[in-house]
């Protein structure tokens, strides 16, 4: 017998108090513990903007998600959004340059050819209700690690600074003195969407099959599809690190303090 969603977590007010509450318990123990990157009180205050963000966007799609899934021109317009809402979050975590931008092509590099081969090879149905979540899940890969390895990057490239110095003084050329020095550390990136492959199904149970088993399917078709979005979400987040380092190590995507060094 399949488990209805509302069943599992039913839309009350008490639902509503509780987010409340978990919110509040996140952005208190950031404050508390001085989870911030610096002494100022920015990261609570992010905590909290990002759950009403989150509260104000989930309400506004529920809204224009039925237009998205059964018109081509919704579809084309959601994806387009959820894209450049990457491309934005992603480069302004990096740098407050001109180059913020150029993220879009390590999130574009992974998740377009993927996307392709799912709808070239018949997998996946130009509609909206299957392309939009597959999507959304491959850019939110993209998203992440494109974050993470940049600003992994971007941090050494600052801190050994002299180590860069020295390779080019021994014969390398910048792009491979830089990429010596940022390679390994962007490369931590990858680690999360590897620990949660290796452990899908004794750790947790992701989203894509819970839902799955929620909407009615069989274990066996929910565990196929949940395999797909995993191998396919490291395939994009191994491409989106390569490019973002490479971005890095040519000195294409910098940040300015570091540039004019």
């Amino acid at each position: 017998m399949t488990l209805s969603a509302r069943s599992l977590l039913p839309v009350n007010i008490t639902l509503g108090v509780l987010l409340i509450v978990l919110l509040a318990v996140a952005a208190g123990v950031a404050y508390w513990f001085r989870l911030s990157p610096d002494s100022s009180a920015g990261r609570p205050r992010e905590i909290l903007v990002a759950g009403v963000r989150a509260a104000a966007q989930l309400a506004a799609v529920s809204v224009v998600i039925t237009w998205a899934v059964t018109t081509l021109a919704g579809l084309v317009a959601f994806l387009a959004v959820m894209f450049t809402v990457a491309v934005g979050t992603a480069g302004r975590r990096l740098t407050t340059n001109r180059t913020w931008w150029l993220t879009a092509a390590p999130i574009a590099a992974g998740v377009v050819p993927t996307v392709a081969a799912l709808l070239l090879t018949g997998l996946v149905p130009l509609k909206g209700l299957a392309l939009v979540p597959i999507t959304g899940i491959l850019i939110g890969g993209a998203l992440t690690v494109t974050v993470l390895s940049g600003r992994r990057a971007l941090d050494e490239l600052e801190q050994r600074r002299g180590e860069v110095e020295a390779a080019m003084a021994l014969g390398f050329l910048d792009r491979d003195a830089r990429m010596e020095i940022a390679r390994p550390a962007a490369s931590d990136a990858l680690l999360p969407g590897l620990d949660q492959t290796r452990t899908v199904g004794l750790v947790t149970l992701p989203g894509a099959f819970v839902g799955m088993l929620l909407g009615g399917a069989s274990p066996v078709m929910a565990g196929a599809v949940q395999l797909f979005v995993l191998i396919a979400l490291m395939a994009v987040q191994a491409i989106a690190v390569a490019v973002t380092v490479e971005l890095i190590a040519r000195g294409c995507l910098f940040r300015t303090d570091t540039k004019s060094r």
